[in-house]
């Protein structure tokens, strides 16, 4: 009898962590396509940089988002909704001066919003210091993006710059979905 109940444990427990990593597996593809569609989106909204290139600023991108390695994945997950929600909160705001075709953004809005929604299950809703440290360092990062677009008066440089920092920071979240 106990033997047959350690045998059904164990195979709970064998199926629960495939489950799991087939869950993951999932998610990482789901992110991948969907980041791939928003940097292509972003590529899409035209306008050249040339004449605006004296504006750029360096933002100073969190370590978090330049070395995964050194996130767990529940903590990484936690970095991409982080950055989904500040990248969805950005191009909420007033782009009329871009002359940007309202349906890119909009379908931009609308992937970067259905990431989301796949990553709100798996969020880790234990919370530890280093992952309120390391929010705090994300919240701060695109602080200083929305600054310099309110900063600029949301000028058509301004989010040119910003639309070049945005699409880096589709390549950084490519490469953390790549550690999922």
């Amino acid at each position: 009898m106990i033997n047959r109940c350690i045998l059904q444990i164990a195979l709970l427990l064998c199926f629960s962590t495939t489950a799991l990593s087939m869950s993951y597996n999932s998610l990482q593809i789901q992110l991948w396509h969907g980041s791939l569609t928003c940097a292509k989106l972003l590529l899409q909204l035209n306008g050249t940089t040339e004449d605006c290139l004296n504006e750029r600023i360096n933002f100073k991108v969190p370590k978090e988002i330049k070395e995964p390695q050194q996130l767990q994945k529940e903590d990484t997950t936690l970095v991409i909704f982080e950055m989904l929600n500040n990248i969805f909160d950005i191009f909420r705001k007033n782009f009329s001066s871009t002359g940007w075709n309202e349906t890119l953004v909009e379908n931009l809005l609308g992937e970067t919003h259905l990431q989301i929604h796949h990553l709100k299950s798996k969020i880790n809703k234990k919370v530890t210091l280093e992952s309120i440290r390391m929010n705090l360092r994300l919240k701060s990062y695109y602080w200083r993006i929305m600054d310099y677009l309110e900063t600029k008066q949301y000028s058509n440089c301004a989010w040119k710059i910003v639309q070049l920092e945005i699409f880096r920071n589709f390549s950084f979240i490519i490469m953390l979905i790549d550690y999922l």
